[in-house]
C-alpha cells in the first residue's frame, strides 16, 4: 500500500470501541458490593483453577521479584507467587476480598504480602503504589478506560506487565442463556486488547490457556448446580430461574459422589505480556 493510501486509511479507535462496549453491558455486576458477596464461593473455585497452573508457568517468578497483583481477588496468584517472590502487592477494590486474603496469608505464615483497598480509578500517586519488578492484572481489566489502565499498570512496572483477557464468552456459558432466553453479548475480547497494546505502541507476546476439563464443576444436587451457575445472570427472575432448572435437570449426569454436566465448557484466556524495554515510546 503507498504512503498516500496509508493516510486515507481510518483506522479505528480501540479504546473508544471498548469503552462502547462496555457501556452496552450496563447488565455487568462489577461494583464492590457484587464482588464482596461472591468473594467467599469465587475464592474457593478460583484457587482450585488449572488456570492458576498455567498463568504462573508463563510468568515464570523469580525469587528476587516484587509483584503488583492488580485486581487480587482472595488471593487466587498472590498467594502462590509469595512463595516464590520477594514481596507482593495484592490490589483489589472488594474489602471482602483482601479480608480473606488476609486470613490465608496468617494461615499459611506468610508475611510478604501486602494487601491496599483501590480500584483502578484511584490516584495511586496519592495511594503511595510504588514500581515493582513486574505488575499483573489477572482476568481484572473490568474497566471502562482500558488505554489509561494499560498505562497506570505499565506506569507501576519496572521491567515486564502480563495481563490476561477472555477469549470469545470466557466463562460465560452461551447454551444456560440460549436456555432460559437471554442473548450473550460479551462484546470485544483479548484481540481488542492486543490491537489496543498495538495502537499504543507495546507489541505483546499472546499464549492462550485453557482446559475443559476444570470446568466440569462437581456439584452436590441440582439445587447446588443452579447455584452455581447462577452467578453469571445478573438479577435473574423467577422464571428464568425455573428454565435454569429444567436445563440443568436435562443435562446433570452423575460423577462420583456428585453430578456434572454432560458436555463440555471450554473456557480458554489470553496472556498478554510485554518487556518495558520493549515498548516504543
Amino acid at each position: 500500500m503507498s504512503e498516500t493510501c496509508d493516510k486515507n486509511v481510518v483506522k479505528p479507535d480501540w479504546n473508544r470501541i471498548w469503552q462502547e462496549s462496555c457501556r452496552k453491558r450496563r447488565g455487568d455486576r462489577n461494583d464492590r458490593e457484587f464482588w464482596n458477596k461472591r468473594a467467599p464461593s469465587f475464592a474457593n473455585h478460583a484457587k482450585e483453577s488449572g488456570y492458576v497452573t498455567d498463568f504462573l508457568r508463563h510468568l515464570a517468578p523469580q525469587p528476587d521479584w516484587s509483584v503488583l497483583d492488580v485486581g487480587c481477588g482472595a488471593g487466587t496468584l498472590a498467594i502462590p507467587l509469595a512463595d516464590t517472590v520477594r514481596q507482593v502487592t495484592a490490589v483489589d477494590f472488594s474489602e471482602t476480598m483482601l479480608a480473606i486474603l488476609s486470613e490465608r496469608c496468617r494461615k499459611k505464615g506468610l508475611a510478604n504480602v501486602t494487601t491496599r483497598l483501590l480500584d483502578w480509578q484511584d490516584d495511586w500517586d496519592v495511594a503511595g503504589i510504588e514500581r515493582h519488578d513486574v505488575a499483573i492484572a489477572s482476568r481484572s481489566l473490568v474497566v471502562e478506560d482500558l488505554a489509561g489502565a494499560i498505562e497506570k499498570l505499565a506506569g507501576r512496572a519496572r521491567h515486564r506487565v502480563i495481563v490476561s483477557s477472555l477469549v470469545a464468552d470466557g466463562p460465560f456459558d452461551r447454551r444456560i442463556f440460549q436456555a432460559i432466553g437471554r442473548d450473550l453479548d460479551r462484546g470485544p475480547d483479548y484481540i481488542c486488547v492486543y490491537n489496543l497494546l498495538h495502537q499504543m505502541g507495546i507489541y505483546a507476546d499472546v499464549t492462550f490457556v485453557g482446559n475443559a476439563d476444570e470446568e466440569k464443576k462437581i456439584f452436590q444436587n441440582l439445587d447446588d448446580a443452579v447455584k452455581g451457575y447462577g452467578w453469571m445472570i445478573n438479577d435473574m427472575t423467577g422464571e428464568e430461574e425455573c428454565k435454569l432448572r429444567q436445563y440443568l435437570e436435562r443435562h446433570l449426569v452423575p460423577m462420583g459422589d456428585g453430578y456434572v454436566l454432560d458436555y463440555l465448557h471450554l473456557v480458554r484466556w489470553a496472556i498478554l505480556s510485554w518487556d518495558i524495554a520493549r515498548c516504543d515510546t
